[in-house]
């Protein structure tokens, strides 16, 4: 199987708050975990939009989005695609992001050290190998002109 690479500039990752953020506390927000802002604040300098994702409503995400106000992050939006998206049961709850990083991923939450090595190893560009590049594709492809003509 051919490894597939995302290599652009910037991508669209939602970011969970308890477990991922801050150890899990919940009603009440728990101690940052290790390298979380500083991590967080990295991928915002390199040109990614991030997005706060997270189970919270009402005064309790408040708190959450102020808590990341304190410690330098602001993000793009807040349980929302954009900034000005009007929720309602007409909307998928599920956000169109490029990466989750959550701490109920399948074998858990990584750490922030891991994620940063995995998105941006030494630093340098985007690099996210997709590891099953054919579960994206569960659909049919209809092939364009070019790719019958050459077979493709």
């Amino acid at each position: 199987m051919e490894q597939q690479f995302i290599n652009n500039n910037s991508k669209t990752i939602a970011i969970d708050f308890d477990g991922t953020i801050v150890e899990h506390a919940y009603p009440g927000i728990g101690k940052e975990m290790l390298f979380a802002f500083a991590t967080i604040k990295e991928l915002h300098k390199k040109g990614h939009k991030l997005i706060l994702f997270t189970y919270r409503t009402g005064n309790l995400l408040n708190e959450a989005v102020e808590y990341c106000r304190k410690n330098g992050v602001e993000f793009y939006a807040v349980n929302k695609n954009y900034p000005e998206e009007d929720y309602n049961d007409n909307i998928p709850r599920k956000l169109n992001v490029d990466i989750f990083i959550d701490d109920r991923n399948v074998g858990g939450f990584l750490g922030w050290s891991a994620i940063w090595q995995i998105l941006h190893p030494e630093g340098g560009d985007f690099n996210h190998v997709v590891k099953n590049p054919e579960a994206h594709n569960n659909y049919k492809h209809s092939k364009t002109f070019i790719q019958k003509l050459f077979g493709k």
